[in-house]
């Protein structure tokens, strides 16, 4: 029997262990996608107590310790932090086989040091006072945080609105061994259904671009000048978040209305809310492809579902969860349209519900262009998919519908400085796979060709991909 969390956690064989070891365990990280605040790189950040770097914004915490019966006055409410992290260190054992298990316990292993202990109601205040004595030390400010998890790259997630002020500071920061890079997120310009929102935020465009709020034309001139800005800055990502993937061709006169109509806050039909956002996403295509970017699209989740507790705590609290989307034709459609214009930038494609995954690693064969080693990608396991099984079902659609060795690997996805490990984790469970591929006769017992693969995944295919550095 295998100690819990040993050296060989996750690593069920020999030569997974080998592969893991000699091969990608001491790679650098390259987060591509992430929720981190720029401002508290940008800061250096000190965090008080373990409950401010680790539970605030953690919403997989939160849902754990309401499905625990925590009252949510221990979990967003006003108790005091140490009050917080009592509750989720109770809720911790019952969440065995929850990913959060492991996250948990290899956070604290490769943050804090902590491998004597387990995190439970008995061991909670020991934990919570040693911890927060570590976190006054430079090692574990913001800095010394991405230092000790060797992060090389991060890209957060940046509204267009945004002045990008502490992207630039940290650009002339020599301090700073990791490069952070914003990415480009247009959620807002695109939601024309919320049309309070979708006001409101064009007014902030059209005040920072100097463009007509009410033209159409005028309102993507705004989007380019940003996306431009953003440029300026290194931004070389985009990424929207779509809750349902639909796609319809309009004729521009068309469009030009459907904005009208939605400045003078006239009730918009669903069709003409999707030729809307088709439109725009397609004009952002285009201007992602004219300046070499990667756009990345997230699909599928129904958000805020929750109605009662969305009007108290507003959204990304917990209440999102898989949609059952049928959006194949449209999504092959939209791709298929950038494509025939010469305009399809490198694109990676998200999905939160695994039913997904195949028709997904077959959609990017369809739009390879030979320009660049896996041009269109399928990602990897996201939101709900980013634990064991997640992981390697994605794997295992991407290995048997595309080219595993061209994937750009993992990402966090995460609003904590100590999700990093979750890295490690993906490393582990890719190699455990091709660990058992070849303790089964497989694939070939050939280290310089699988750990070279392997490396790649985890990355030097991110490196190369991206072009950031």
């Amino acid at each position: 029997m295998k100690p819990f969390l040993s050296d060989s956690f996750l690593l069920q064989t020999p030569t997974a262990e080998k592969l893991y070891f000699d091969w990608v365990e001491e790679l650098p990280i390259y987060d591509y996608h992430c929720h981190l605040p720029v401002r508290e790189i940008a800061e250096n950040h000190r965090f008080e107590n373990l409950t401010r770097i680790w539970l605030y914004g953690d919403h997989y915490k939160w849902r754990a310790m309401r499905a625990n019966g925590i009252d949510e006055e221990l979990i967003t409410g006003s108790a005091s932090d140490r009050e917080k992290f009592l509750a989720w260190a109770g809720t911790v054992p019952m969440t065995v086989r929850n990913p959060l298990y492991h996250w948990t316990h290899l956070e604290l292993k490769r943050t804090f040091g902590i491998t004597d202990k387990l995190l439970n109601e008995e061991t909670a205040d020991e934990i919570y006072d040693e911890c927060n004595e570590q976190l006054k030390t430079d090692e574990n400010s913001v800095h010394g945080l991405l230092e000790k998890m060797n992060v090389a790259v991060i890209c957060t997630t940046d509204d267009p609105l945004d002045d990008l002020e502490h992207h630039q500071q940290l650009a002339k920061d020599p301090s700073l061994k990791t490069e952070v890079f914003p990415a480009f997120r247009p959620d807002k310009g695109l939601k024309i259904d919320n049309p309070d929102q979708f006001n409101q935020w064009v007014d902030q465009l059209a005040s920072l671009t100097g463009a007509d709020p009410e033209s159409y034309d005028s309102y993507l001139e705004a989007l380019e000048k940003r996306v431009e800005l953003f440029h300026q800055v290194g931004c070389r990502i985009s990424d929207q978040g779509i809750d349902d993937f639909a796609f319809v061709t309009g004729n521009h006169s068309d469009v030009k209305n459907i904005f009208k109509k939605a400045r003078k806050n006239e009730t918009l039909s669903q069709s003409e809310v999707i030729r809307f956002r088709s439109a725009v996403l397609l004009e952002l295509g285009r201007m992602y492809a004219d300046r070499d970017w990667t756009q990345q699209f997230h699909i599928g989740p129904i958000r805020n579902t929750n109605s009662r507790m969305f009007e108290r705590l507003g959204p990304d609290t917990g209440f999102d969860s898989m949609g059952d989307l049928n959006y194949a034709k449209p999504l092959a459609d939209f791709l298929d349209h950038l494509d025939r214009g010469g305009k399809l930038a490198r694109t990676i494609l998200y999905t939160i519900n695994p039913k997904d995954n195949e028709m997904l690693a077959t959609m990017t064969g369809n739009f390879q262009d030979g320009s660049v080693a896996g041009k269109i990608q399928f990602g990897s396991g996201w939101w709900f998919n980013d634990q064991k099984d997640g992981i390697e079902r994605q794997l295992n659609a991407l290995s048997q519908m595309g080219l595993i060795s061209r994937f750009v690997g993992m990402l966090t996805d995460s609003r904590s400085f100590m999700s990093f490990p979750r890295h490690e984790y993906f490393r582990r469970i890719l190699c455990n796979l091709f660990g058992n591929d070849i303790e089964n006769g497989e694939l070939p017992n050939d280290p310089k060709l699988i750990g070279g693969i392997l490396r790649d995944i985890c990355y030097d295919n991110a490196q190369r991909y991206f072009r950031l550095t």
